[in-house]
């Protein structure tokens, strides 16, 4: 007689989890990179109105909150965990909404769908008010409908990231993040490796110029004292074109004689790659061999080691910059990552 054997794989039903924690692009932005999240939905939650539109939701008076619904494989994350990187990724202190948003509609909170949840969600409130001593503002509540945001609202922060850089940056998200939770806070590096993944060439054809391109993607120079930043002197932080990521400070630039805009010191130096490099320097008809320290695979010092003058990206068509008419820095991004910059270090 054959026997038939067969095995029977019991699978673990997907489940749902919905988060309030201000702007909901942020907040998506952070439960993508979340391992056992299957997907990540921006929407509205809480309130009195059926279907309702961002601008409706925007006036605060629908009663609904900026939510994310994030749909989660139990046996790869517990929603213990979900709620711990929701609370890591929000103030939990602050009451009028989160950071530079507020309003009734940035209120956080979390809802929960069946007693289990909501057992998790309030214990963890209470441990956090333990820890920080004062009233957490973040409500735990039952959830109702949900309903989806507009389309281009969805995942956001990869359709636009030069739109949803500026925003962040300018909001001081992370700065505050990193005031709350020290060294708890969510790194810098674990947020720009989440889902932003670098465009095609053809995309990157598409977004930069002929110039931008060249310079970015093929080790291309462009000439000094023609170019949009050399000298120039509005207050504003500089970011690289590429990986949107902010390099230098205004504050920091100084006169270096090359015809490229130079600085003294990086604004992030998690966001600068330290190499060695030797480059052929043309000026006119005279060439000259040129060596600096810490230099990006198109970057020369022109002659002076310390600081030097960065060309790549730190140039008009690699490096944007937005000038605030209030002289508040502010801030620019573009759509492309894994661009490498590189300053001398300062003796």
């Amino acid at each position: 007689m054959n026997l038939l054997l067969v095995l029977l794989v019991t699978t673990v039903p997907l489940d749902t989890a919905t988060f309030a924690g201000g702007c909901f692009w942020s907040m998506e932005r952070a439960f993508d990179q979340v391992t056992g999240v299957v997907s990540a939905t921006v929407g509205y939650t809480g309130g009195r109105v059926a279907h309702p539109s961002y601008e409706l939701v925007s006036t605060g008076q629908t009663g609904h909150l900026e939510s994310v619904q994030v749909v989660y494989d139990p046996a790869k994350i517990t929603y213990e965990r979900l709620v711990d990187a929701f609370w890591h990724d929000i103030d939990p202190t602050q009451a009028d909404g989160q950071f530079c948003d507020h309003g009734p509609e940035y209120h956080t909170a979390i809802f929960y769908r069946d007693t289990t949840q909501h057992r998790v969600a309030a214990a963890s409130r209470r441990a956090l008010e333990v820890r920080f001593g004062k009233r957490i503002a973040t409500d735990v509540a039952r959830a109702t409908a949900f309903y989806p945001a507009e389309d281009y609202h969805q995942h956001y922060y990869r359709k636009n990231p030069v739109r949803y850089g500026m925003y962040r940056v300018a909001c001081g998200r992370d700065r505050r993040l990193r005031e709350v939770w020290g060294a708890e806070a969510p790194s810098t590096e674990a947020q720009s490796s989440m889902h932003d993944t670098k465009p095609s060439d053809a995309e990157l054809r598409q977004s930069l110029t002929p110039l931008q391109y060249q310079v970015t993607q093929h080790e291309a120079t462009e000439p000094p004292f023609h170019n949009e930043y050399w000298d120039n002197h509005r207050a504003g932080i500089y970011v690289d074109v590429v990986s949107g990521e902010p390099l230098f400070s205004s504050l920091d630039k100084f006169e270096s004689g090359t015809g490229w805009p130079s600085f003294t010191r990086p604004l992030e130096q998690a966001n600068i790659s330290q190499k060695t490099g030797v480059r052929r320097i043309w000026e006119g008809d005279r060439s000259r061999l040129d060596s600096a320290a810490s230099l990006p695979a198109n970057a020369v010092s022109g002659g002076i080691r310390r600081p030097c003058a960065a060309r790549k990206p730190t140039t008009a068509n690699t490096m944007p910059y937005v000038h605030n008419v209030d002289s508040t820095p502010c801030v620019f991004r573009d759509a492309a990552i894994g661009n490498v910059v590189t300053i001398a270090p300062i003796p």
